[in-house]
Order: structure tokens, then C-alpha cells, then sequence
């Protein structure tokens, strides 16, 4: 990941940071900051981020999100408007999953926010179910990176050979194609489905993660 989609990915997080308080998160404390000055700057270039004088006089980085859904940044990648960024954040989907999985029977863990550990341990009888979440990037290169890394996640969260895996992502169409791209054999050796959330909050783990079930049923 480069320091531009690192930035990026953290102002998602905390909207409004200086340079000084990026580069102490993502260089380390008391490190040089011209680098993410420099990053910043080419952000404001392609109109992804700008940079705004804040309550406390400083100036802070933030997002530019607007304009219509799949509107293309000036270097090409996609961005999101800020309607549907707000609704596909990783805790508003959380609360999502956690209102559907009580509505059938499910007892949940959750890690809110930042918080380490699997974002949602669901437990039913002897059944678990392990979900980890990711919301929506601003842009297209981000939401690669996301669904590459909570795949990653997952893969490492597969220590009980009894429990089911999810990864669960906003219903948009990159992600619908990252999941269809993925080979089936991978889908079929982990047993790891994909849960769909859409803005409407309807929950939809699709059709290709019935077929891998009834797949690995017949193996």
C-alpha cells in the first residue's frame, strides 16, 4: 500500500488530521513529516482530499466525498458519494449483522470500532459463526486492498474445523466482482462465504455461497 492509500485509508478513520498527526500514526512519532506533506498535497491535486484551517488554527486533511455513486477521481479511481460511504461504515454494518443474527436465534460478541479481536463471534447452541466486516473506501483502490485484507483476516481467525467463516461487505457492485472473481476452488477448500449488505440493510449471503455449501456437502 502506498503512503497516499495509507493516508487515505486513515482519514477515513479520523477526518481532519494534520500532517503532523498522520506521520506520527503512519511514519511514527517525531519522524519527518514532508513526505506526508508532499503526499497530502498531490491528494489535494487530484481532488481527493482537501486541506482546511480547523477550530483549533491548525490545518487538517479531509476527505472530498460528493457527486454522483461511481463518479471518477481526477487519477482515474472511483469514489463513492457521501450518502452511501455513510451508510456502508464497518459499524453501521456491524449493527446490521447484529440485528439479523438475533433475529435468528444468534448470540453475538462484537468488536466496535477499533477494537481488536474477530469483529463478530456468533454463537448458537454448539454453532459458531465467525464474521469479519469491511465498509466501503473511497475509492476503488481501497476497496481491493479492504477485501484482500479481510480475506487475510479470516484465513487467520480458522483455528476450529466445526465453525463457519464469513467475510461480510457493502452490496456495490466492486465487491459483488471481487467475490465472483475469486476462484471457486478457494471457496470451496476454505468454506469462507460472503455476506451482502445492502443501503437498505438487507442481508443476502447470494447464491454462490449455496453452491460451494452444497459442494463441499457432496465431497
Amino acid at each position: 500500500m502506498t503512503l497516499k492509500e495509507k493516508i487515505v485509508n486513515y482519514l477515513i478513520e479520523k477526518d481532519g488530521l494534520t500532517d503532523r498527526e498522520i506521520a506520527n500514526v503512519i511514519l511514527g512519532v517525531n519522524e519527518p513529516q514532508q513526505a506526508v506533506n508532499q503526499a497530502c498535497r498531490a491528494l489535494v491535486s487530484k481532488g481527493i482530499i482537501k486541506r482546511v484551517n480547523r477550530k483549533d488554527g491548525l490545518i487538517g486533511n479531509f476527505l472530498v466525498f460528493g457527486g454522483r455513486q461511481g463518479e471518477p477521481t481526477p487519477d482515474g479511481h472511483e469514489k463513492h458519494s457521501t450518502e452511501e460511504y455513510s451508510a456502508f461504515k464497518e459499524d453501521n454494518l456491524k449493527q446490521i449483522l447484529k440485528d439479523y443474527l438475533h433475529a435468528n436465534g444468534w448470540e453475538t460478541q462484537i468488536a466496535w470500532g477499533r477494537t481488536p479481536g474477530i469483529d463478530i463471534l456468533a454463537i448458537r447452541g454448539t454453532e459458531r459463526w465467525i464474521i469479519e466486516v469491511k465498509g466501503l473506501g473511497s475509492l476503488s483502490a481501497m476497496n481491493v486492498n479492504y477485501f484482500l485484507g479481510v480475506l487475510a483476516e479470516t484465513l487467520q481467525r480458522m483455528d476450529d474445523p466445526n465453525a463457519k467463516y464469513s467475510i461480510a461487505l457493502p452490496d456495490v457492485r466492486q465487491f459483488r466482482n471481487l467475490w465472483n472473481r475469486l476462484p471457486l476452488l478457494a471457496k470451496k477448500r476454505t468454506g469462507i462465504t460472503a455476506i451482502f449488505i445492502d443501503e437498505q440493510g438487507n442481508v443476502d449471503e447470494g447464491e454462490t455461497n449455496l453452491m460451494i455449501d452444497m459442494k463441499v456437502k457432496q465431497d
